[in-house]
Parts: structure tokens; sequence; C-alpha cells
């Protein structure tokens, strides 16, 4: 039983890892060959009777970890300087605007039609209004470098801002003073331990001698987040700090304090530390798709009580999308297409009280919503004509 588990795992991962480089060539998103291909082992252990342990407790370890890699995956590519203050502008107003007006538009919609309290509402539709990034910032290989750097920081964005707000409606129950005071207090807080813990981090990452050292920094990064989480503070934001200091001391290593961390030999350990990054994004990024696939019902992907809903709410997504581009002022293909949901979605879904959930927006249509999205990323990579070839440095149309 045991070698057959190991000789499973190891072909999933291999294949996995077949869907990741061919999707560029295929048009076809690795997330939808994961989820079927979990889909198809769960059918194949009914078929032969193989009972397996219950895995729905691992699939939140798995989403919150594969959350924090993949935030600092993109962080760790993103350069900050004075010519792509524009992109970065841009990027934050097409990530929190739709965040608004699906999040409000939804449970509005909810609130009117069902009766469902405005608060209650709200807090399951917010999930459904975020870009996901394990799957959008793999799907712009193609892209051009600016419109993969303003993926990478719409969708690192959506994530963070998009977690910040589910926990601050979650987690209140009246919004006066006192619970908008807080949290900002506690977003202080976090840019303080943010800071601290990056020069902490860094420090150990340009000092540590022995041959083991990135393994225990990556598990150093993921206790301050979950130990910020326990203070109910917003934590994604200390994981983008981290990312963007490492990969931008060229432009700081004048100050005093970076000359105490050896900039030179520190940049040769961050080029190894983003290697190993990438590798383990890949892998938990995999797992948790093939663990979801296994654990989709067949029920679930053809209740048609759900369908019409999951069709109107990812109709809007890509409609508001479309509309703030076009204010924007940017031009609608491909990246009106790179507007899926996926992991953040589902880990947020589990998240959710009891008290505050709604039948409505349920396991079904939250499943069918992540498929929708995902196919209509497809569509437009075959609709992309004129895909750039990675490595390609053109710029993103300001």
């Amino acid at each position: 039983m045991t070698v057959g588990i190991i000789l499973t795992l190891c072909i999933l991962v291999l294949l996995a890892y077949i869907f990741d480089f061919t999707s560029a060539k295929t048009k076809i998103p690795s997330v939808i060959l994961l989820l079927g291909l979990g889909y198809l082992v769960k059918q194949l252990c009914t078929l032969f009777n193989v009972v397996l342990f219950d895995l729905r407790g691992v699939l939140p370890i798995l989403g919150t970890i594969g959350l924090i890699l993949i935030v600092l995956e993109g962080a760790l590519e993103l350069e900050l300087s004075k010519e792509k203050l524009s992109l970065i502008g841009k990027s934050i107003w097409v990530a929190l605007l739709p965040i608004v007006v699906l999040s409000f538009g939804v449970a509005f919609t909810m609130h009117y039609c069902f009766g469902y309290g405005l608060h209650r509402a709200l807090a399951n539709a917010i999930p459904l209004s975020i870009i996901s990034s394990s799957i959008a910032i793999p799907s712009t290989r193609n892209f051009s470098q600016g419109q993969r750097e303003f993926v990478i920081y719409e969708s690192s964005i959506s994530d963070i801002v998009g977690v910040i707000f589910f926990n601050f409606i979650t987690q209140h129950t009246s919004f006066g003073v006192l619970s908008f005071s807080l949290f900002f207090v506690e977003l202080i807080i976090i840019v303080v331990v943010s800071f601290v813990a990056t020069g902490a981090l860094s420090f150990l990452l340009s000092r540590l001698q022995h041959h083991v050292k990135f393994v225990p920094i990556m598990f150093l990064v993921i206790l301050v987040y979950e130990i910020s989480k326990v203070f109910h503070l917003p934590s994604l934001v200390f994981i983008l700090v981290f990312g963007l200091f490492l990969n931008n001391l060229d432009k700081i290593k004048h100050l005093h304090f970076i000359q105490n961390l050896q900039p030179n030999l520190l940049r040769v350990e961050v080029k190894k530390f983003k290697e190993l990054t990438i590798e383990a994004t890949f892998l938990i990024r995999a797992l948790f798709f093939l663990l979801f696939g296994y654990l989709i019902e067949t029920e679930e992907l053809i209740a048609t009580d759900t369908l019409a809903w999951s069709v109107g709410i990812t109709a809007g997504i890509f409609i508001v999308r479309a509309l703030v581009l076009k204010a924007a002022k940017l031009p609608l293909m491909p990246l009106v297409f790179v507007a899926p949901r996926g992991l953040i979605t589902i880990l947020l879904f589990l998240s959710l009280p009891l008290t505050l959930q709604i039948p409505l927006i349920s396991r079904p249509m939250v499943i069918q919503i992540i498929i929708l999205s995902a196919l209509v990323l497809m569509v437009g990579a075959l609709l992309n004509r004129n895909p750039v070839a990675p490595g390609a440095t053109a710029e993103y149309p300001a």
C-alpha cells in the first residue's frame, strides 16, 4: 500500500510538471489538467475500492503554504523603479476596483434577492472577487515583460487586499470608528514587523555558513506569517515586503544597514533562494490542485441549481475587468482574459465561519466558477495570436 502511494505520487508530480511545461504551447491552463487528473484518480480509487484516509484537512494546509510561496515568488520577480511607478499605479487600480465592485455587487444581489444579511453576503462574495495569482502568474509566460509584471503586481495585490478585506469583514460584527481604527493600527504593526523580520531574515541569509540555510529561512518566513495571523495582522504584507526587499537590494545598497548585509554576497544567496522558492511553489501548487480535484464529487460538477449563478458571476467578473482595463486606458488583449479564480478563493471559502456561510455560495458554485474562469483564460490564450517569446523585453503601454 505504501509503495503504491509513493509510486502514484511520483507519477502525479511528474505529470504535473509535464502539464506546467507544455501549457505555454497547448494553451491549456495547467490547473484544468491538474483538477481533471485529481478527479480521475478519485474515480480510479472508487473503481478499484482503494480507500485512503480523509484528506480534507490537508487542503487548507497546502493552500496556506501555497499562498505564501506564490506571493513570495511574485514579489521576488518585481523590481521597483521610478520608470515603473505608472505600471504599479495601474496595477493597484485594476486590482482594487474589481474587488470592491464585484464583492458589493454580488452581496447586494444576494441581499435583495434572497434576504441574506449584507454582512453575511459580503463575507461570501469576497472570495469570488479575488484573482488567483497561482493561476494568473504562470499563464503569462508568453506575455511581454511589461504585461507579465503588470499581472504579477495586480494578482499579488488582489490576493493581499482580498485577504485583508475578507479578514476585516469576518472578524468584525459591527463597523464604526473603533473597528476601522483597530484595522489601521494592525496595518501599522504589520508594516513595522515586516521591516524588522525582513532585516533579521536577510541578515541570517547573508551570514549563515551552514550548508543547509534556505529551508530554515523558508520555515521562518512561514512562522512569521502564521504568528501574524494569530494576532489578526494582515500577514501577506510581510511576505510582499520580504520579497521586494530581497529583489531590490541594488536600489538601496548605498544604505549603511545594507552594507552590513554584504549585498554582493547576499545577491548570490537571493538568487539561490529564489530558485528554491520557484521549485517549492510548483510542488505545493500542483499538490493542492491535484488534491482539490481528488475531493471533487461528480454531483458538484453537474449541479444545475448553481450553474446559472456560476455563469452569471463569471460573466460579471470579465465584464467588470474589461470596463476597468478600459478606464485605465490599457489594451484589452490579452489581459481581459487573465482573471482566474483558484487557490485563494478555495482557501477563503474553507475558512468561512459556520455562522457566516450561505447555502447558495457552496462548493459546487466555487468549483464551477474556478473551472469557467480557467476556461476563459484558455480561450484568451488561443485568441492571443501575437504571443511574445519568454524573455522578451517589450514594454507595457503607458
